[in-house]
């Protein structure tokens, strides 16, 4: 699924080519995403001039003169900016064309991603609203993190995902993040001491800034906004590589479950 990484790596993509481009047409070819497209999507966007393309989370927010278009590439999406002559395929659900012949395309073969409609605040969606702090924001700090962990008797890193408490870590980046900070992902988050908060913070933000200067991961089908796959997935000091040998302690790296998901960690320096 593409996670904070990704979704920030296509915003970066697209912009450049949006911004200022007006919108003469619109198709939708098939609505049933994980919510469906509300029949009145093509005449609010179509004639609107592309202003911002922002994000929020894991949602890229185009923002035009008539309102914004909120957008979650969900398990398997992608919005793609293709030339005019560029072949429609199976699972391009939405083509918005632009006015110099380009296509900003939503191909989405799972059907997971969403495409919502916002004319006023997007901070007041019921899918925004009760979003937590992101790593980047200065909220996100030692302090805060000690304090959401007090009396949590969960595994960090099960914090560190949930998006009520921190909006934006996703799976490969806690495991990374971790690794990094030195903390065993299986710990009890009530049992880290305010140094340990701080390092897990500073591990965060420094794992989130590679992996998007790296173009975030494609270990499947990810592509950001122009077709480019990102490599992250080749720095990984941990994610993928159960069995191998630690890059910080030669220690050999494990992979267990936790809430079914993956999780890999070196039982050697993650204490």
């Amino acid at each position: 699924m593409p996670e904070l990484p990704e979704v920030e790596t296509t915003r970066r993509s697209l912009e450049p080519g949006l911004v200022g481009r007006r919108v003469v047409g619109v198709t939708v070819r098939d609505r049933r995403l994980r919510w469906p497209i509300v029949p009145e999507f093509e005449a609010r966007l179509t004639g609107a001039t592309i202003a911002t393309v922002g994000r929020r989370a894991k949602y890229l927010l185009v923002g035009t003169d008539h309102g914004i278009a909120m957008i979650h590439l969900g398990m398997s999406g992608s919005l793609l900016h293709v030339p005019a002559d560029t072949p429609v395929v199976k699972h391009d659900h939405v083509d918005a064309v632009l006015d110099d012949g380009s296509i900003l395309r939503f191909h989405d073969p799972r059907r997971f991603g969403s495409i919502h409609w916002i004319e006023g605040d997007p901070a007041d969606h019921p899918l925004l609203a009760a979003l937590a702090p992101e790593p980047s924001e200065t909220e996100f700090d030692g302090a805060y993190l000690h304090r959401i962990t007090r009396g949590r008797a969960v595994a960090i890193k099960h914090v560190l995902m949930n998006g009520q408490l921190v909006t934006g870590v996703g799976n490969i980046y806690a495991s990374e993040a971790l690794h990094l900070a030195g903390i065993n992902p299986k710990i009890p988050a009530r049992r880290l001491s305010m140094g340990r908060c701080e390092r897990l913070v500073d591990a965060v933000k420094r794992t989130l800034a590679r992996a998007i200067a790296a173009g975030g991961s494609s270990l499947r089908d990810y592509v950001d906004g122009a077709g480019n796959r990102g490599h992250f997935q080749t720095e990984s000091a941990v994610y993928g590589r159960d069995g191998e040998a630690c890059l910080r302690c030669g220690g050999t790296i494990r992979l267990v479950r936790q809430g079914q998901r993956s999780t890999y960690y070196c039982p050697g320096c993650q204490k």
